[in-house]
């Protein structure tokens, strides 16, 4: 007759996984000794118990005249002492991983060696497929522009990438991770562009910086100077935030250009909100001198009617955010962080009121979008009007021409 001793079991359950994992922990031995010879005494006492019951129930049975009862071992029993032997080596793993971790006196009173740390610029950017992307649209803001490449952050995970001039995503992780694989594709190479003259183009709100594209391709035509489009998360920040990506990316431009501004709708807000952040900072790049003049398109420079009508639904502000807020019910808030170009600046507003288009919430005299006379700025050069609807002025080239002549006259 087979008797199964569940007690001397136990331990050899436990056992088992111990050993494993000393091929990987070579001083367990020392703990696996220690619990040894502090239970061992106790399970053999406890066996010996259990055996002496079992030998009673098998005397009483063969006294009977009934069948021998043999002590059976069922299978969810077997189950049940491997998960325990598993975590009780589980356990023992953590306690002596726990333990090698805790320094002692002797290392708490040793200074750390700079040469033995890191930083996150050493650390390799995760690895990379050169993927084919849209350059940014609502959730991907620009933070450095450089002999073509842009380097974004993304509003919703928080993560960066860089970006060649054809849009292709060359590394990705950090920011310090994307400013190392900037430097490493550029080595030593410094930036020498054909003049001093820079033109900044900013779309506006719930468009991407390829609404400006047209724009870029005749300002280059003209040859206007060298023309960026700044992409930013307009329906996901602030326009405080947008001001700050601006001011990165101007402040990484040469020391020595010369910047104009083509902006439409929002865009020309978030100029006028860097203007006062610069100012209120005493500019400490120095770049408000280095202005030259600006052109703003459809801007709502007074707030707009629009959004203040469709903040009512709550939708609006779901889908045009922070930003569409701002311009509506939130203007009064966000107009005194605004200022005013002390530079040359043209106005181009949007009128359809002659085509007998008409938007049914706005004023006559409108684009469908802004109202004539919310585009107007104290301080304005010049101030034209065309019979263009709002989302393509940046597109017609009637505008294009006024454009160009404004920025090569200044």
């Amino acid at each position: 007759m087979i008797r199964f001793r569940p007690a001397e079991s136990i331990w050899l359950i436990i056992q088992k996984p111990i050993c494993s994992c000393r091929v990987f922990f070579p001083n367990l031995a020392n703990i696996q000794h220690d619990i040894k010879t502090e239970t061992g005494s106790e399970v053999n006492r406890k066996a010996r118990a259990m055996n002496q019951r079992s030998d009673r129930h098998t005397i009483t049975a063969d006294r009977a005249g009934l069948p021998s009862k043999t002590t059976t071992f069922p299978m969810h029993y077997n189950l049940v002492l491997a998960s325990i032997g598993l975590f009780v080596a589980h356990l023992l793993m953590q306690y002596k991983q726990v333990d090698a971790q805790t320094p002692d006196h002797h290392e708490l009173s040793e200074e750390p060696d700079p040469l033995n740390q890191k930083s996150a610029a050493d650390q390799s950017a995760p690895f990379n497929v050169p993927l084919k992307t849209y350059g940014g649209t609502q959730f991907w803001t620009d933070h450095q522009h450089k002999q073509g490449y842009r380097i974004q952050s993304n509003w919703v995970t928080g993560h960066w990438r860089l970006l060649d001039r054809n849009d292709v995503r060359r590394a990705w992780g950090t920011r310090q991770q994307c400013n190392a694989a900037l430097s490493e594709i550029l080595g030593d190479q410094t930036e020498q562009p054909q003049n001093k003259e820079y033109v900044v183009l900013l779309h506006g709100l719930m468009r991407s910086h390829q609404s400006m594209r047209s724009m870029q391709k005749v300002l280059q035509e003209s040859d206007c100077g060298t023309v960026l489009r700044f992409s930013y998360a307009s329906t996901r920040n602030t326009i405080g935030d947008h001001a700050a990506a601006l001011n990165e990316v101007l402040t990484g431009l040469p020391k020595d250009a010369r910047i104009s501004f083509v902006a439409h709708s929002m865009g020309n807000i978030v100029v006028r909100h860097l203007l006062a952040d610069l100012k209120q900072t005493d500019d400490p790049k120095g770049l408000l001198q280095r202005f030259r003049c600006m052109v703003m398109l459809g801007p709502p420079n007074q707030g707009a009617a629009i959004a203040r009508s469709l903040a009512r639904t709550k939708v609006f502000g779901i889908v045009a955010g922070k930003s569409g807020l701002e311009l509506g019910p939130n203007w009064q808030q966000l107009v005194g962080d605004l200022a005013i170009p002390d530079f040359p600046f043209a106005v181009v507003a949007g009128d359809l009121s002659q085509k007998n288009i008409r938007n049914p919430i706005l004023a006559e005299q409108s684009d469908f979008v802004v109202q004539v006379d919310e585009t107007h700025l104290e301080g304005q050069e010049s101030f034209v009007t065309v019979p263009v609807v709002h989302s393509t002025l940046m597109k017609n080239p009637q505008v294009q021409k006024i454009v160009v002549d404004f920025l090569k006259s200044h």
